[in-house]
């Protein structure tokens, strides 16, 4: 079975199927001697080389890997910035033959919830709208939100780039004229949330992604912290966006101890400390909002 040459070098975890598009237009693709097109279609059986390293098709998405990364405020989503400010990107794991694809972003006021991926088809599919997969953030509201407001806003808003809604918002308490919600949303557009909030005149001082999909923020991923997901975890992704999961190998004694060292280290290199305030970690005594109960978007 024959598959697109973007798609099986994305699964091979070179970058994403957009990126692996623009190399191959760039001739950095040679299949079986030839220098690749787009629009080519590749087997098990073809030489695929990527600036003239050998890419083996058949363990493409074999060792797919994601991990969840708590975001901090004050990091941008990019692999490098001329301003000069750390990214998120900084804090992960080093990799050989690969890199980490970002699955959506978060804007630099932003914290919480990221996943990266070794697998771009992966990252592609769970990032494409026609998944559907929602998006459930913490937010802090100043302001007076009435019933009227969560009507309109699950109802739906025309912003500047088309209608926009939550599929649901739950009380998550709060003091004074900051109250604290728990909202979900259908994707990702740039500062979707506080735009809808905005639209009724409220603003948003606080915002914290919790969950994407299935996979929500673990409490031992502090912030600016990573962690590994298990095979299986990533195999249920995979079924979710109808990817063939990768069979799990008993894994032998040194790759469990290699697998070991890999997670404990969760801050390689010298991370750059970020500003900003993260309520689930500082030792500042502030109100923290309760967790919801029964929520229909789950």
């Amino acid at each position: 079975m024959d598959e697109k040459l973007q798609k099986v070098l994305a699964r091979a975890g070179l970058g994403s199927r957009r990126e692996m598009e623009t190399r191959i237009r760039e001739g950095r693709v040679v299949v079986n001697g030839e220098v690749a097109t787009l629009g080519d279609r590749v087997s098990s059986e073809d030489q695929i080389e990527f600036d003239g390293y050998p890419v083996s098709v058949s363990d493409a998405g074999q060792n797919r890997r994601v991990i969840i990364y708590n975001k901090p405020e004050g990091e941008v989503c990019t692999r490098k910035d001329p301003e000069g400010r750390p990214t998120v990107f900084d804090r992960l794991p080093k990799l050989r033959g690969e890199r980490w694809i970002a699955v959506g972003r978060l804007d630099i006021n932003t914290s919480g919830l990221l996943l990266f991926t070794t697998d771009g088809e992966l990252a592609n599919r769970l990032m494409h709208p026609s998944t559907e997969i929602d998006r459930e953030y913490l937010v802090r509201v100043m302001g007076q939100v009435t019933d009227e407001n969560i009507a309109t806003l699950k109802k739906g808003v025309l912003l500047d780039d088309g209608m926009a809604s939550f599929s649901d918002v739950v009380d998550g308490g709060g003091e004074g004229i900051n109250h604290w919600f728990y909202v979900c949303l259908m994707e990702g557009r740039n500062r979707e949330v506080r735009r809808l909030w905005e639209s009724q005149g409220l603003k948003v001082n606080r915002l914290k992604r919790v969950r994407f999909g299935p996979v929500f923020l673990p409490s031992k991923a502090k912030v600016g912290r990573w962690v590994e997901m298990e095979d299986v975890e990533v195999n249920g992704l995979c079924e979710l966006v109808n990817i063939q999961p990768a069979p799990i190998k008993q894994k032998t004694k040194q790759e469990q101890e290699d697998l070991k060292r890999r997670r404990a280290k969760q801050v390689p290199g010298k991370a750059r400390r970020t500003k900003g305030f993260d309520w689930q970690s500082s030792d500042k005594q502030e109100f923290k909002p309760k967790k919801p109960g029964k929520r229909s978007f789950r």
